[in-house]
C-alpha cells in the first residue's frame, strides 16, 4: 500500500488523520502529582510528589486539583530548568465544568492558555497541540498539564461520596492526579535536565538519563458512539474510539502493531481491555501481545476495591510521566503508541438518557540518542 503524504509547513500530513513531524519536538521534561491511594498502589514509589492527604491543604476538592497543577507544572519547570517567561504556551484541561481546576491551576503563572478538553483524553490532545505548535516553529517550549480528582469527578458525574453507593465491577476508579510535560524543539541543545531543587519522591525517574523521547507523530480521534448510557461502565464506551484510532493510525502510517513495544491505552480498565482487544480483531488488528492500559497500571483492583481500574484526565497522564518515559529515556522501551481514552458525557446530557461517545488520540513516542 502506497502512502499519500501531503507536506504541511514543518510537518507531513499523512492520510486522513495523522500527521508525521519533520522535525520531532520532545519531550524535555514531565512530573507527576498523585493521592494517597495511587500512591498505595503498585506504581507508587515512581511518583514524583504524594499528598499527605486528597486535600492538598486545601479546603475543597476542586481547589485541591488546582494545586495539585500548580505543584506539577512549579516541578516540570524546575526540572527543566525553565521558568514559566519560558513557556509560549500552556495547553491544559480538566473534568470540571469550564475547566475550572485549571483555571485556578494556571492562572498565576501567566502562560497563554489554550484550554482543552477531551475527558479522559485530555493529556494526548494536549500533547498533540503542543507538539503541532513546535514542529510548526510557532514555539519554542510548551506544556501540557491535566489532572482529576476521585472526589470532584464522583460529586459531578455520579454520586456524592456520602452516598456510598456501590460499585459494580465495569466501574473505575478515578484517579486524584496531576502531571506537566514540557514540549520543546530539538534545536539549540535542548538536553533533558535531571534532578531538581524541590524534594521529591520518584525513584526510577531520579536515575541517569540516556536516550531523549521524542513525539514522532500524531494521530488525532473522532468521535465514536455504540449507544452506551451506563456510566459505571466507561470501558465499553470508550474501546470503541480507542479501536478506531488504534486502526486508522496503522493505515496511516503503514505499520502493524507490532511495530510499537506498548500501545498504551488511557482508562479502558480491565473489562474495556477485553472490549477493545476483540474490537481490533475483528478489524484485522492484533494487539494483544503488546497492549497496556494505564488504567490496570495504576491500582491493584483486587487489594484497593477499585473496580476495572483506574480513570480520569491524570491516569494516563501520570502513568505515562512516572513509568512510561522513565523506560523510554532508558531504552527498556524503544517506541510506544500512547492512546488515551475519553468519555464525553456531562451531568446534563446523562441526566436526559443520552448515550456516552467515547474520543481517543494518539501520540507516538520514540527514544532516541
Amino acid at each position: 500500500m502506497r502512502l499519500r503524504v501531503r507536506r504541511v509547513g514543518m510537518q507531513q500530513k499523512l492520510g486522513k488523520w495523522s500527521l508525521r513531524f519533520t522535525e520531532a519536538p520532545f519531550i524535555l521534561e514531565s512530573s507527576s502529582v498523585v493521592g494517597t491511594k495511587e500512591a498505595d498502589g503498585p506504581l507508587g514509589g515512581l511518583f514524583d510528589i504524594v499528598g499527605k492527604d486528597d486535600r492538598f491543604g486545601q479546603n475543597t476538592w476542586e481547589k485541591a486539583e488546582s494545586s495539585m497543577q500548580r505543584d506539577a507544572l512549579t516541578m516540570a519547570l524546575g526540572k527543566a530548568h525553565l521558568d514559566a517567561s519560558d513557556m509560549d504556551y500552556v495547553f491544559a484541561g480538566d473534568l470540571l465544568g469550564q475547566s475550572m481546576a485549571t483555571t485556578f491551576g494556571v492562572e498565576n503563572f501567566r502562560i497563554p492558555w489554550f484550554g482543552v478538553y477531551g475527558a479522559c483524553s485530555t493529556c494526548g490532545e494536549s500533547l498533540s497541540l503542543a507538539a503541532a505548535f513546535v514542529a510548526a516553529w510557532y514555539a519554542r517550549h510548551e506544556v501540557a498539564v491535566t489532572s482529576s480528582h476521585f472526589g470532584s469527578a464522583e460529586k459531578q458525574f455520579r454520586f456524592p461520596n456520602q452516598y456510598a453507593n456501590q460499585r459494580p465491577v465495569s466501574a473505575t476508579w478515578t484517579v486524584t492526579g496531576s502531571a506537566a510535560f514540557i514540549v520543546g524543539s530539538g534545536a539549540g541543545g535542548n538536553e533533558i535536565q535531571t534532578g531538581c531543587d524541590n524534594e521529591w519522591t520518584g525513584g526510577d525517574n531520579a536515575d541517569s538519563i540516556s536516550k531523549k523521547v521524542q513525539i514522532e507523530g500524531i494521530t488525532t480521534g473522532v468521535v465514536v458512539d455504540y449507544g452506551i448510557k451506563d456510566a459505571m461502565n466507561m470501558g465499553a464506551a470508550m474501546a470503541p474510539a480507542a479501536c478506531e484510532l488504534i486502526v486508522n493510525h496503522l493505515s496511516d502510517f503503514g505499520r502493524k502493531a507490532s511495530y510499537y513495544d506498548r500501545i498504551v491505552t488511557g482508562d479502558l480498565g480491565s473489562v474495556g481491555q477485553k472490549i477493545l482487544i476483540d474490537l481490533c480483531r475483528q478489524k484485522g488488528v492484533d494487539i494483544s501481545k503488546n497492549h497496556e492500559d494505564c488504567g490496570m497500571k495504576m491500582f491493584d483492583a483486587t487489594n484497593q476495591n477499585t473496580g476495572s481500574g483506574g480513570s480520569g484526565c491524570a491516569c494516563s497522564a501520570t502513568v505515562l510521566s512516572a513509568y512510561y518515559l522513565p523506560k523510554l529515556r532508558s531504552g527498556e522501551l524503544k517506541r510506544i503508541l500512547f492512546v488515551p481514552t475519553g468519555a464525553l458525557l456531562s451531568p446534563v446530557s446523562f441526566n436526559e438518557g443520552e448515550s456516552v461517545p467515547g474520543i481517543a488520540h494518539g501520540v507516538v513516542l520514540e527514544a532516541v540518542m
